[in-house]
């Protein structure tokens, strides 16, 4: 018995096979960000400390906004809509196709699309009103939670950065990478709150739901990938 659950152990963290590291971090990932967007979603819903947050981070930037920050932030957001994220996507994806990095064009086309649906779905199961000021800087009539934008940027630059760090060797363009793809999350996510078109749970549950959804669509690719070239060999 002994022997067997250190052999499991053993093939769950080695970086080969099918069912391997890969598996185990992605895993592990999932479970991490499902836990946190639980738990986020619970305390929305159950009217908890962290709407008393949103209410009063939103109503802040909404009495302290000013030119030329809101014209800002309104670009970053008009950048990260639909068309804009569709643009990227685009590019992206005839980059992939060019490189012949057929995987991860798979997993850009799974990941980003995939997640603004899923994001479209959570929003009219949770139905949440967006914030409502007297002189709003955007009028939106759909739903806040989780935020739209931050999904679609969340799940472009983790798959981003994810790509380029196992891409590019060297560690300082590795961690700058990270660290870039990383700032354009948050400062997308600043600018729904900026804006009061969300709350700020509703952004930080959108980076949770969207870390877990390319969790799996780069573990499913990845042992897809794993399988082919162990037929192959």
């Amino acid at each position: 018995m002994q022997t067997k659950l250190l052999s499991f152990i053993e093939a769950r963290l080695s970086p080969g096979g099918e069912f391997g590291l890969h598996l185990t971090a992605g895993m592990a990932v999932l479970v991490v960000a499902g836990i946190i967007f639980h738990e986020l979603a619970e305390a929305v819903m159950g009217q908890q400390a962290i709407t008393v947050l949103d209410m009063q981070v939103a109503h802040w930037f909404n009495a302290n906004a000013v030119e030329p920050f809101t014209s800002l932030m309104l670009g970053v957001s008009a950048w990260h809509s639909a068309l804009g994220m569709l643009l990227m996507v685009a590019a992206l994806a005839a980059y992939f196709w060019r490189v012949r990095a057929r995987y991860w064009l798979l997993a850009l086309m799974f990941s980003v699309p995939g997640g603004m649906v899923l994001n479209i779905s959570l929003k009219y199961i949770f139905q949440r009103a967006r914030p409502v000021f007297e002189e709003p800087l955007v009028t939106l009539s759909t739903y806040s939670f989780p935020s739209g934008h931050t999904t679609a940027a969340t799940c472009f630059y983790g798959l981003l950065a994810s790509y380029l760090v196992i891409a590019r060797p060297g560690w300082n363009v590795r961690l700058g990478t990270v660290a870039l793809c990383t700032m354009m999350v948050l400062l997308v996510a600043f600018s729904r709150v900026y804006l009061g078109a969300h709350y700020v749970s509703d952004v930080l549950a959108a980076m949770a739901e969207s870390i877990a959804w390319l969790a799996v669509c780069i573990t499913a690719i990845s042992t897809l990938r794993r399988r082919r070239e162990g037929r192959t060999v």
